[in-house]
This record gives structure tokens, sequence and C-alpha cells, in this order.
């Protein structure tokens, strides 16, 4: 009884102090990590290049070769809309500032509250008033300090990427050798499935994007292919995005529209999502990826809460890969052969 306690004990300590390596070395975990998991995504390009017996040095350089180019190819696309909206904030935090003012006149009794939440939208008191100076923009000493920190994960993450790939059976062998329960079929499985999952929701993540815009357009709000974009990106942070997407959409239909209008780009956001998430992703996605909802969210804040945004982005492929593995280990386990469920 005692060696076990001790060996619990010891495993919670174990687990403890891994998270808390893992927090503390982010700027190394979180680029290795998403590395591994994006050269997972990309198996059946790696399975293209098998087929087509092109060496594994050249189809290894071909693929992340590829990957950094689309990666790239995005971040060129949406630096002008970036830059759109950053230049409208002084315009929104202004329109936001009179509105608040006339929250003021109207709630008399409540003048001290209001002054606080005119205090902390203000950018920097009342002399900034009118100057249209709300966002500051990083400046040269900020980026010269970032670059080297930046350029060093980038090497962290396209090495991995490349070895990853080049070594990707050697990987599996090595993994189904030392795990053995677990054989290569059921990682070449979790890998397929993550796969598919990635380039799945990624295609209902664009489309849906797309969608938004229109919408957006066709209701009158500013900057359209932001708001797009903006929804495809947070759809990717299951549940946490689309609240943040809602939140900012109020705030700024209240900035825009006059009265009950001003809650129709939020109420178009929740209608299109609902849609979208309660018949279009279960559909596509299918039964086989369904995870339980209480996993979801409890991933992607232990995740979010470690890594940031990074981490956000890995939580539900990790958690597939994981999960997906685990119901190999147990379909071995099992002696009947009936298939366990994610």
């Amino acid at each position: 009884m005692r060696s076990t306690i001790n060996t619990l004990c010891l495993a919670v300590l174990t687990i403890i102090a891994v998270f808390i390596v893992l927090h503390q070395a982010k700027a190394l975990f979180a680029p290795l990590l998403a590395a591994i998991l994006l050269g997972v995504v990309l198996t059946p390009l790696s399975e293209l290049w098998e087929k087509l017996r092109i060496p594994d040095a050249i189809a290894a350089f071909l693929s992340v070769l590829l990957a950094l180019a689309s990666i790239f190819f995005i971040i060129l696309l949406l630096e002008p809309y970036i830059s759109q909206a950053i230049s409208q904030g002084p315009i929104i935090q202004a329109e936001l500032r009179e509105t608040v003012k006339e929250a003021q006149r109207l709630l008399r009794g409540l003048e001290e509250i209001s002054d606080d939440v005119v205090a902390a939208i203000e950018p920097s008191g009342a002399a900034n008033e009118g100057s249209g100076e709300g966002v500051t923009l990083p400046s040269l000493t900020d980026a010269l300090f970032y670059a080297p920190q930046f350029a060093a994960q980038f090497l962290i993450f396209t090495g991995t990427l490349y070895f990853f790939l080049l070594a990707r059976n050697a990987v599996y062998d090595w993994l189904s050798a030392t795990t053995a329960p677990i054989g290569q079929s059921d990682l070449r499985r979790a890998a397929a499935q993550v796969s598919r999952y990635v380039l799945t929701i990624s295609a209902i993540n664009f489309s849906f994007g797309a969608i938004v815009a229109v919408a957006m357009y066709w209701i009158g709000m500013p900057s359209p292919i932001v708001w797009g974009l903006l929804a495809c990106l947070l759809n990717f942070v299951l549940y946490l995005g689309p609240v943040a997407l809602i939140a900012m959409l109020t705030v700024t239909g209240i900035v825009v529209f006059d009265g009950a209008a001003s809650f129709l780009p939020p109420a178009a956001y929740i209608a299109m999502n609902a849609v979208e998430a309660q018949f279009v992703t279960p559909t596509l996605v299918g039964k086989s990826l369904s995870v339980n909802p209480l996993l979801v969210f409890v991933s992607l804040v232990f995740w979010l809460w470690l890594w940031g945004p990074i981490g956000g982005i890995i939580a539900i492929p990790l958690l597939i890969w994981t999960l997906t593995v685990i119901q190999g280990f147990s379909d071995q386990v099992i002696s009947d052969g009936t298939p366990g469920k994610i």
C-alpha cells in the first residue's frame, strides 16, 4: 500500500516538474513541438514523396520549403489587413470614448465608474484626446531586441521540422520499439487522424471566414475582410476564439451603428457560427474524430496558459494524436477485440 502511494506521489511530482520545465523553457519547446505537429500534419505529402520514390533528404527539403512558403504567403496576405486594422484603432477608440461620455451624461449617478472606464479606454489621459495616437507600434529598438529571439526560434522550428520529416519512419520505429504495446501502425494511424483533422478544419475555417467577410460587408461593417480573417483564425481556437470575436463585434457594432442595429454584427456571427459548429463541422469531420467537449476545453485552457497562442493552436491536434494512440493501445489490451472510443 505504501509503495503504491509513493509511486503515485512520485508520478504526480514528475508530471508537475515536466510542466514547470515546459513552461519555463517555452522558447525552446514550443517551436519544437509545433514543428513535430506540423510534420505530422504533412503526413500525406510525405507519403506522396515516398510513392514517387524521391530520396528522403530531398523529400524532407521539399516539404519544409512548401510549408515555409505557405506560411510566408499567408503572412504577406494578412499584413495589409492587419496594418489597416491597426490604423483604424485610434478612430474606434475616439468613437468609443464619445459613446462612454454620452453614457456619462445619461447616468449621472455612476459618474465615478464612468470616469474609470474613460480613463482605461483613453490611450494616455486627456492630454492625448483627439490626437489619434491610440495604438503604440513597436519601435526599431523593440524590433532589434526581439529579432535574435525570433531568429533562434525560427531556426529551431525549421531544423526540427526538416529532421523529423527526414527521420519520420525511424522515429516511429523507435517509439514502437520502446513502447511495446503501441505499434507503428497505431502511430501512423494517429498521424493520419491529426492530418485529416487539421486539413479538414483548415478548409472549413477558410470557407467560414469568407462567408463572414461577405456577411459583414452586407451589414455595413468597416473592413469586412479583416473580420473574415479574424473569424477564420480565431475559429482554430475552439470555444474561446468565437467568444473573443463576439466581444469584438459587439464593441465595434456599438461604435459603428445606432440603436438595435448595434447588435446585428454579433448576432449574425453567432448564427453563422452555430450553423458551422452544429452541422458543417460534425458532418465533414465525422464521428471518428469527435472528442469529448470537456477534454477539448480543458486542453485549450491548459495549453493557452502554458504557451499562449502557440499552445492554443497545437492543443487540439495534440489531443487528437494522444487519444488516437491511447485508443490503439486499448484495442490491443481488450481481448475480445471491441474497439475503444475516443
